[in-house]
């Protein structure tokens, strides 16, 4: 054999990727059912696809607040055609894919623990659903013009409704959730959830789409907002970022899983204010109407109507640089 010629043995380092990968894809195959139920190892053969319920999701975005997701004028002549058009592209994206989620009511472990029975025509349901969900879509709009209204009004930096309506992302978190929630209500599974967690991802707020919330909502700043399932928010409330409505613990069946379906996560009556990072929880927590929370406030009990809740004034210790070494033995100054 000539120098020159390559060597035809390979070391582990050259083995040839086709062999690599056949391997590695035998080795995982076993590893995934086919049964057709819902189960953590089963492929995702029949579910709802997740790309096309957010594309619709985005189109009836731009439906309610027309270019917000979409680029370029919408011709006052022509709006009426325009809705037509995004009505009509959100249901072709969106019908299928809740047919396809009307079976998982009953293919949980939850449902099938429950007895629930499954539904007789899930096409059928699909088409009733979305014709329920389109009739409420002038009520959709109606609020969030309400709550383009708060966010401008309760803002001093808002200059302008077109600002609010272009860049709040809060506007954005709470526009998706009047959409999603409308679908929740319809016990549509599965579809709601991929909703309202994309626009966590896309906002920093998370919305679970069960929770109610009245007309003139407004969410400052946004970033880090939590809002639980089972959540009855008033009318005119605002919230600052970081806010968590949640649960304070889960009450466990006989076989160690979360209760569904009950009361987990707080009231906030009409005209309440509640400030950066704080933590209210539990089903029976009421914020009583017209009161202001303040900040970092930890709360697991009920506030009547009118309050005003901040924690104790932390007491204030500066250090200043002029006193450099001589500080070390004492480097609190009051």
């Amino acid at each position: 054999m000539s120098k020159d010629q390559p060597s035809s043995s390979k070391g582990p380092q050259e083995e040839p990727m086709t062999y690599t990968v056949c391997r590695t894809a035998a080795a995982l195959e076993p590893l995934f059912s086919h049964d057709g139920e819902d189960r953590a190892d089963s492929v995702l053969n029949g579910y709802p696809k997740t790309r096309h319920i957010i594309e619709a999701l985005q189109v009836l975005i731009d439906t309610v607040i027309p270019g917000r997701m979409t680029h370029g004028d919408v011709d006052r002549d022509e709006l009426g055609l325009f809705l037509v058009r995004r009505l009509s592209q959100a249901w072709r994206l969106l019908r299928p894919e809740i047919e396809r989620a009307i079976p998982f009511r009953w293919r949980g472990a939850a449902a099938v623990m429950d007895g629930a029975p499954p539904a007789s025509d899930a096409r059928a349901e699909s088409f009733t659903a979305m014709n329920a969900f389109y009739e409420r879509m002038p009520d959709v709009r109606k609020l969030v013009v309400e709550d383009i209204k708060a966010a401008y009004e309760g803002d001093p930096a808002a200059l302008t409704f077109a600002e609010v309506k272009l860049a709040y992302p809060g506007l954005l978190a709470v526009v998706s959730h009047r959409l999603a929630h409308e679908l929740y209500r319809l016990d549509i599974p599965i579809v709601p959830r991929v909703m309202s967690e994309w626009t966590h991802s896309r906002t920093g707020v998370d919305i679970n789409p069960g929770a109610r919330i009245g007309h003139g909502f407004f969410i400052d700043h946004a970033t880090g907002v939590v809002i639980g399932e089972t959540c009855r928010i008033g009318n005119n409330v605002k919230l600052y970022q970081g806010v968590t409505l949640g649960a304070k613990s889960f009450t466990l069946d006989e076989h160690g899983r979360p209760v569904k379906h009950i009361r987990r996560h707080p009231t906030v009556e009409d005209n309440v204010v509640i400030y950066a990072n704080a933590a209210i929880l539990g089903g029976d927590t009421v914020i009583g109407r017209n009161s202001t929370i303040g900040g970092n406030v930890f709360i697991m009990e009920s506030v009547p109507p009118n309050s005003f809740v901040a924690t104790k004034h932390p007491e204030l210790h500066i250090k200043t640089h002029d006193q450099g070494a001589s500080a070390e033995s004492d480097p609190i100054v009051k």
